[in-house]
């Protein structure tokens, strides 16, 4: 998949209550997740996202509470995907369940800046800052993650497979 976009950056450590606070989790609803993404950021992320925009922190991004609803928020934002130096384990494989193309490049994660226009390839993990001209390489999902994320998730990606199956 090839995403293009603006980037939102954010430091080290962002936790799931400031990817989308605990006061919200009474909603599953993307569009309402989405109305509240990275609030606690206080940086009025919701208003300047914009659909395919490219979100880039740096390490431990999505640490603290095992929830589903911060990528789910982050994805109805418009984000199409998340660049960081590194994930919490939990996020990472929570936003693979929730077809949120996610990568790892700590050197992406630091050279690109917020305002950037960045152009990502997944399917070799190639990161482009299209403003500065330089080019980063994170590790490319393997079939299956892919399959997972050009499905729009796990769910739906297991719907596929039952169908094909005449299940």
């Amino acid at each position: 998949m090839n995403f293009h976009g603006t980037v939102h950056k954010y430091g080290r450590d962002i936790d799931t209550d400031v990817i989308i606070a605990a006061r919200y989790l009474n909603t599953s609803d993307p569009a309402e997740l989405a109305a509240h993404c990275m609030e606690d950021a206080r940086d009025g992320f919701v208003d300047r996202v914009k659909p395919g925009d490219i979100m880039v922190a740096g390490e431990n991004f999505g640490c603290g509470s095992s929830r589903e609803h911060a990528p789910v928020a982050i994805k109805a934002s418009g984000v199409s995907c998340v660049i960081a130096a590194s994930f919490a384990r939990i996020f990472y494989r929570n936003a693979i369940n929730m077809g949120l193309p996610i990568l790892e490049c700590p050197g992406a994660a630091a050279a690109i800046n917020a305002g950037d226009v960045v152009s990502v390839d997944t399917s070799t993990g190639t990161i482009t800052d299209e403003t500065t001209g330089q080019t980063f390489q994170a590790a490319p999902f393997p079939p299956f993650i892919q399959e997972i994320i050009d499905a729009g998730g796990l769910v739906e990606r297991t719907a596929r497979v039952m169908a094909a199956k005449g299940e």
